[in-house]
Order: structure tokens, then sequence, then C-alpha cells
């Protein structure tokens, strides 16, 4: 089956590819391949292989490559026959031998064998809706030199990211990372309070914002085009609320549903390079490497982290599922410090970031980097199939108050001490069935719910009741148990789980895919009938019967564990001098926290009168993140070093 390798002999290498440019900014043009350059420099972790630029009087577009497709001859930005369109992209087009088919028969002359350059000449024949002819991930930037046009658009899901700043001028800047825009002459970085407030209920930025003032993040399935005359029109071109189809049966169903995922799995596995997969020993990853082990020639390559502490360990059950399914698997089993990996984890995320599985994500990426440049992941199936817990309890939940009386309940739970008795059960009785969902994504932000933030700064920002209301009401008039989930696929995917996993791979420059996340696989999971999603208090049903009889039956019956970490220890031990320099006066947080309710939740935390890792941590990175952007360091490209040999050293002496 493979082995079980020592935690020595390798280190993390450059990292991804990435894109950066601007139009219509005239301050620029003296020195303007200078400041692209310098765009491109900021994000050279993310693509190790090659460079290109492309300066004109009115745009100027760039990219950092990691070669994974046409290896020789995919060199970016890509040109049409008459050099009048160029693009810069970053990510997959997994259909793109389709549409070379297709653009040879309309009379394309196509130079190279790169996905890119479908793009090219389908934006010839369709213009911005070429984005419907797309299938797969990502961002790109293309510039049209007859209309003067720039064109950026983000991929369905928000699998990859891209990040937008009108300049004061009137032009446009974008990049896939913020740190690109540290590097611009005129752009100065002033942290957004309010974006905080969303950091910290969320331990994530969710879109459009991001975390400097005035440059927000494209969202999933947008495109936005920018002209000297019109400025920016931005416009959304697909949701995942939108899909709905007829009645189907539950044996049609699963049908369906095997052969769309061997389908999205079979064209995910498109590679010039070296290709494997993580592997869990949960149903999303063994559901996507049963079907890999179908349709390969070879066993494929699996990888799997694990912790010496058995309540956050999965390696068992990994080693499970590759022995049946016969992978080649290679197991990582560490006790990590903590403490010697989490500077560079912040540093690898280009704003802050609070989803303590990074660190693990990390792990496990480099682990994989060793042997592959592309690793297939099963991220996408909890929030497209209904797989979390928390739909279970936000179906089952508390019984229904009167609006009448919620006000009141609010109030008397509001006047109780924090740590009284019955407390948030009294809060949570008190919401909405919509607000008792968003008490299961997100903290409390305000003192009265039980959150930490200056009461400035957090009257600003919605109540747990109203805090996801806006995404609710995109869902329309879905079942609740769709509406759970398409609130996941619009929040908490593209904000927490693709980001994470986007930095974490990028960092030791491997590419992750996510085949349960292809758009076609999402639009028949979202519009199935709630009781193929969720039944008899069992989450992700149809992809169970889906995946029956390819993996094994203990992987279909077997409680959920997510990807955590041993957070409360860590804090007792390794990171508990990271809570003292949080308690500083000197902490670059106490402009947005109180540091009476902060200290109160330390406090708490110490005497083990309550668990508040999950606050403290989020605090601890985000205080972390802020003296790096001090320091200058997220203005700078991840630089690799041997780090790795050096905590695994650490880990196993």
């Amino acid at each position: 089956m493979g082995t079980e390798r020592s935690l020595h002999s390798f280190h993390a290498t450059d990292p991804m590819c990435g894109i950066a440019g601007f139009a219509g900014i005239a301050r620029y043009a003296p020195d303007a391949a200078e400041v692209l350059r310098r765009m491109c420099d900021a994000i050279r972790h993310r693509g190790p292989d090659d460079a290109g630029y492309f300066v004109g009087p009115t745009a100027c577009i760039g990219m950092r490559r990691l070669s994974i497709i046409d290896v020789a001859g995919g060199h970016q930005p890509m040109a049409n026959e008459d050099e009048s369109v160029r693009i810069v992209f970053n990510g997959e087009i997994y259909n793109f031998r389709d549409l070379r088919q297709r653009l040879r028969v309309a009379g394309h002359r196509l130079a190279t064998s790169s996905d890119t350059e479908t793009i090219v000449h389908f934006y010839e024949e369709r213009g911005e809706d070429v984005v419907h002819e797309l299938r797969g991930m990502f961002a790109f930037a293309i510039w049209d030199e007859k209309r003067q046009r720039l064109v950026l658009a983000r991929d369905r899901l928000g699998i990859k990211p891209l990040y937008v700043w009108p300049h004061p001028s009137g032009g446009l800047a974008f990049a896939s990372e913020l740190r690109s825009f540290l590097t611009l002459p005129d752009f100065a970085p002033t942290i957004d309070p309010d974006a905080v407030a969303s950091y910290s209920a969320f331990g994530y930025i969710p879109h459009p914002a991001s975390i400097f003032r005035g440059v927000r993040k494209l969202a999933p399935g947008h495109r936005l085009t920018w002209t000297r005359d019109q400025g920016i029109v931005e416009g959304e071109y697909w949701s995942p609320a939108r899909a709905e189809r007829p009645a189907i049966d539950e044996r049609e169903a699963v049908a369906e549903l095997r052969r769309l995922i061997d389908e999205s799995v079979r064209i995910h596995l498109e590679s010039d390079v070296p290709l494997g997969a993580f592997l869990s020993g949960g149903i999303d990853s063994s559901a996507v490497v049963a079907s890999m082990r179908r349709q390969m020639d070879s066993r494929p390559l699996t990888f799997s982290i694990g912790f010496r502490e058995a309540a956050f360990d999965e390696s068992g059950y990994a080693a499970e599922v590759a022995n049946a399914l016969d992978t080649n698997h290679t197991a990582l089993i560490v006790d990590p410090d903590a403490d010697s990996l989490v500077d560079d984890v912040v540093h690898a995320f280009d704003e802050p970031m609070g989803d303590s599985s990074a660190l693990p994500t990390y792990l496990v990426s480099c682990l994989a980097r060793r042997d592959v440049t592309v690793a297939l992941s099963g991220d996408g199936g909890d929030e497209g199939f209904g797989g979390y817990t928390r739909y279970i309890e936000a179906l089952s939940g508390v019984p229904q108050l009167p609006s009448l009386l919620r006000g009141s309940v609010s109030a008397l739970a509001s006047a109780l001490p924090l740590v009284a008795p019955g407390r948030n059960w009294l809060l949570n009785l008190a919401r909405s069935p919509r607000g008792r969902y968003a008490s299961t994504v997100a903290a409390p932000v305000r003192a009265s719910e039980g959150g930490v933030m200056r009461d400035e700064i957090a009257a600003r920002h919605p109540t747990i009741d109203q805090i996801l209301e806006d995404v609710f009401n995109k869902t329309g008039a879905r079942d609740f148990t769709t509406q759970l989930m398409v609130v996941d696929l619009l929040s908490y995917l593209p904000g927490d789980i693709l980001t994470k996993v986007d930095r974490m791979s990028m960092a030791p420059s491997l590419e992750a895919r996510v085949p349960l996340l292809d758009h076609v696989v999402i639009e028949f999971a979202v519009s199935l009938p709630p009781s193929l999603k969720m039944r008899d208090g069992v989450g992700k049903w149809l992809l169970r019967r889906a995946i029956q009889g390819t993996v094994p039956d203990t992987v279909l019956t077997r409680p959920k564990q997510g990807f955590g970490v041993p957070l409360s220890r860590w804090f007792r031990r390794e990171l508990s001098h990271r809570i003292d320099q949080l308690l500083s006066p000197s902490s670059t947080i106490y402009e947005f926290y109180d540091p009476a309710r902060v200290r109160g939740i330390v406090t708490e935390h110490r005497a083990h009168r309550r668990d508040h890792s999950g606050t403290i941590w989020r605090l601890m990175l985000l205080d972390l993140w802020l003296r790096a952007l001090a320091r200058g360091t997220i203005a700078r490209a991840v630089e690799p070093r041997d780090f790795l040999a050096e905590y695994l050293d650490r880990a196993t002496s």
C-alpha cells in the first residue's frame, strides 16, 4: 500500500500561478514596466516557472506561472492572431480540448496546446460571455486593445482569488493577492475596522470586502469590465441559488451523480505533471480517490496527515481506504510544534485568516509536493451535499418562539452574565431559524452577545440574527435545507475553505483541484429535493448512496470528523507565550478590541471554565498578521526556506 514516511528530508520550494496589472492609471505610465514587474514579483511564490508582461499605453497585465498543461508552450500573456486581445490567466480549464475542437471548426488558428489560448479565442467569439463556455477554476484578465476594455472574471465557486482596487484617478488595479497592491507607489494600506469585525465573526473576511479599505474581492461567479468612458461595471453571471430542476427519483439521481462525479474526476486528471490526491478517509476524499482508481491505469498517489493525539487523527481511516482502493499511500504522523509553523502560515495569507486547520492543510500540501505537482481534494462535498452536522442541528434545533416574544427573551439573556448557565441557550431561543444557523458559523461581535470588540466598531456590525440575512435572501423560496447549503456555498466555502486551500497548497508549489466543486456537479446537487440531501438525521444521503460499494462500508457509517487541531492544549503549552504577547499593551489588536474583554476570555480559558480557543486563535492570528504588515513582511513574496526539515527534526526528536 505504501509507507509511513520518516519526518525528515523535504523542504518548501517556490510556489503557484498569479496575475496582476492595471489600466487607466496615468501616473504609472513613466515607470509602467517597473510597476508591473514589482506587482508580479510580490506574488512570484505563486508561479516559479515563468513570468510574462504586457505593457501598453492604457493597460499593463502580467503573470507568474506554475506550469501544469503545455509546460513548454503556455507562456503568458497570450494573444489572439492579430494581438488585439491579450490574457493573463490563473487556473485550469478542464473542457479545453472540446473548446479547441470547436475553435478549429470555426476557423481559429491555435498556436499552442494551452487551455489559456482557448479563452482568448472564445472571447473573440462571445466577448464577456466567454465565462459561460468555461468549465474549471479560473481568475483572468483580458485586455481588448480595439475596445480599450479590461475584462476580469472569477470562477463560479470562487476557487481562485482575485482582488480589485478602483484607483482614485478612475483607473483600476487587480491582483491575485493583496500583497501586489502594497508595491504600488500610491497605495496606502488602511485597515478597515468593519472588515476586522467580519473577521472576528467568521474567521475570514467575506467578499466583497478585504482587510484594506477601498480594495475588494471580485465575488465568485462575477465578471467586471473597465473602460475609460464607463468606468467599472460588475455583474453576476452564475449563482448556485438558481439551480433548480424537475422532480427526480432516487435511483435515477444515484446513477446521475455517479456519472457526474466520474466525469468531473476524469477531466480534473488532465495534467502534464505528476498528480495525486489528498485522502482523509472521509466520504468526500474517498469518493474522489475511488473514482480516480477506476479511471487511472496506475495506482493513484495519495497523501494524508495524522496527529499523535488520537482525537485529531484521521490517518488510520485514510490508511484503511488506501488499502481497500490499492493506492500508493503516504502518511505523515506528527505531533507538531505549532509555534514553529504559525508565523510562516500567517505570512502565507495576504489577509488575516483564522481557520486553524490551515496548519495541517499546509503540512499535507508539503507532503504531497515531494511527489506531485497537482493534488485532487474532496473539498466542497459538505456544502454541495448537506454534510455538516450543523445542518441537522439547524433543522431539528430548539423550538421556534413567536416573534413577539423573541425581543423579551433576548433582553433577558443579554442581561445575564456572559458565563451564566443557560445564557447562550436563551440567546439562541430568541433567534430566528436563520439566526440560529448563523450562530453555528459565526462568533459574536457585540458585547451583549458575548463578543470582545470595541463597542463603537461592534455597533456597526450586524447581530448574529442579522449577520447572514443578505445571503439568505438570495436563496429565494427554496426549502430551508437547500437554503443552508447555498448560504455556505456563497459565503463559508469561498471565504474560508477555498481561501485556506489555495494559500496553503500554494506555499509549497502545489496546485489543488476540487472535482466535487465542478459547477455541473454543484448545480445537480443543489437542485435535488431535500429528502435526497438529508434523511433521518443523516447528511449526504445521495452521495453516500452513489459511492456505496466503491469504498469501505466504514467510510459511510462512522461519525464525521473535521480537519481539526488541538488548540486548547496548544494554548496551555507551546502557544502559551503567544497569549502573553496578545495580552501585552503593545498588542496591535486593541485599536479594534476591548482589552478588558480579551483578558476576560483568556482568564476563563486558562481557568478551564470555558473553551475560548477558537476566539483566542483568531485574535492571535490577527495580531501576528498586523505585526507582519507593519514590518513589511506581508508586502513581500513568500520566500522558500528549509524550515520544514528543521521542524520535522524537532517533531520526531
